[in-house]
């Protein structure tokens, strides 16, 4: 029998009370980002409250699906790393295009559908591409991720956007508390809790919410108690060549954000991701992402947020993520549950938003310390990388006049400086000619 020293952090299977804590924060991490994509898509095509209700259930239904694929695997499919599932907000955009231009949500799922077989099929070519991803590239991007992620926790903390009392004093101190309480735990409390200290943050913070009337639990009573999503439920996929197209170009840019995604989990989790495990990870995005297409949701994509909160608590195991991604099947097969973690006040998000996000950003500045930048151009590299991949999140509208096809690759920050960042290393590094340029890893590094 393996004694526990033999088992990796990341095979380790927590005792269930632990699971239940560790796996709850990590839902509440994710949730708003969950359900803000079928809440935008469905939004914009102006459906019916029971729709849009039925669009999240089944979004947070194959979201637990998704992240059971990824976490615990089986044959070629799935990292096996603690990664979260979710819609990726690359394809709103898309969506949007073609369920308000005549196609409709049929059309949507159809081309939803292909894009999933695209990326199965795609996995094994992406995997052997990771050679192009040395400490260089993957600390700039997890960089960005982390960066590019900060104004959404920004929003959240102003009240959400599109509130009507966005930025308000009252909201702002909310959150402020929500991190108060999150360090203070981190700092003082003993270990166990100090690793749920965002849970103990939110718990706390809507505590404090409740009397102030910043939540609203009028969504719970309107529930129902049990709703299962079929599949094909909006109609029979329409297959259109311009849909097929964009989420083409949809499925490349989550493939790049989703490899830097899991080599930030590798990185932090002390397994590195190989070609092989890369290849099943993103193998597994596209199984998740035809579920998506056949089962009335959207594509599927790891989730940043989720690899700031490995990162914050220490908690390695892949186990703890499997855990939340049976509790979003429970909430997806039960909507009066899903709508009590809804009812969470989006400050409250905001403040355990802010340590989550820049946890994210400091793993990539700490990936980054491993790299030389003496007598080199490393250092113009990440320095281009970040600026184009900031240019879309400090200016969304900076590419409002160019085509759909070149927006929905560069209005996302992480794949703009994820594709720069690996093209500025092939051209100072890997073209011939700058080979003498390439910097060595000093001695004391290699050891």
């Amino acid at each position: 029998m393996a004694t526990t020293a033999e088992v990796h952090p990341v095979d380790e299977i927590p005792p269930v009370r632990q699971l239940a804590a560790f796996g709850l924060q990590h839902v509440l991490a994710m949730y708003a980002g969950a359900v803000a994509v079928p809440l935008i898509v469905g939004g914009a095509m102006r459906l019916s409250p029971a729709d849009l209700a039925y669009l999240i259930t089944a979004d947070l239904l194959v979201c637990g699906v998704a992240t059971l694929i990824q976490c615990v695997g089986f044959w070629r499919f799935g990292v096996r790393l603690p990664i979260m599932q979710g819609c990726t907000f690359a394809a709103v955009s898309p969506m949007v295009l073609i369920g308000t231009t005549g196609g409709g949500l049929p059309a949507i799922y159809g081309s939803v559908i292909v894009a999933g077989l695209a990326i199965v099929l795609l996995a094994p070519v992406f995997g052997r591409l990771l050679r192009f991803f040395p400490p260089l590239v993957t600390g700039t991007v997890i960089l960005i991720i982390g960066v590019s992620l900060l104004p959404v926790a920004g929003n959240w903390a102003a009240g959400g956007a599109g509130a009507k009392d966005f930025g308000a004093p009252r909201n702002l101190a909310l959150a402020a508390f929500v991190l108060l309480v999150v360090l203070g735990v981190q700092r003082f409390a003993p270990p166990f809790l100090a690793r749920v200290a965002v849970l103990t943050g939110i718990v706390v913070g809507l505590a404090v919410a409740v009397p102030f009337g910043f939540t609203d639990f009028g969504g719970v009573a309107d529930a129902d108690w049990v709703g299962i999503s079929t599949p094909f439920h909006f109609g029979a996929p329409e297959f259109r060549v311009s849909a097929i197209v964009s989420m083409l170009v949809v499925a490349l840019v989550t493939m790049t954000e989703t490899t830097g995604d899991l080599i930030a989990v590798g990185e932090l989790t002390g397994r590195e991701v190989e070609p092989r495990s890369l290849a099943d990870g993103l193998r597994a995005d596209g199984l998740s992402t035809v579920l998506g297409g056949v089962f009335n949701t959207f594509p599927y994509t790891a989730y940043a947020q989720n690899v700031g909160l490995v990162g914050m608590t220490r908690v390695r195991s892949r186990w703890v993520v499997a855990a939340a991604g049976a509790l979003l099947v429970l909430l997806g097969l039960l909507p009066k549950l899903g709508a009590v973690v809804a009812a969470v006040p989006a400050p409250v998000l905001g403040g355990a938003g802010l340590v989550m996000f820049g946890t994210v950003a400091a793993s990539g500045l700490r990936t980054l310390a491993r790299v030389d930048f003496r007598d080199n151009h490393n250092l113009t590299v990440v320095a281009v990388s970040v600026a184009v991949g900031m240019l879309p999140v400090g200016v969304p509208t900076v590419y409002a006049k160019f085509p759909d096809w070149f927006q929905t690759v560069m209005n996302s920050g992480i794949s703009a400086g994820c594709l720069t960042a690996i093209v500025l290393n092939l051209l100072f590094n890997h073209l011939p000619g700058r080979k003498t340029e390439e910097a060595p890893v000093p001695v004391e590094e290699r050891v």
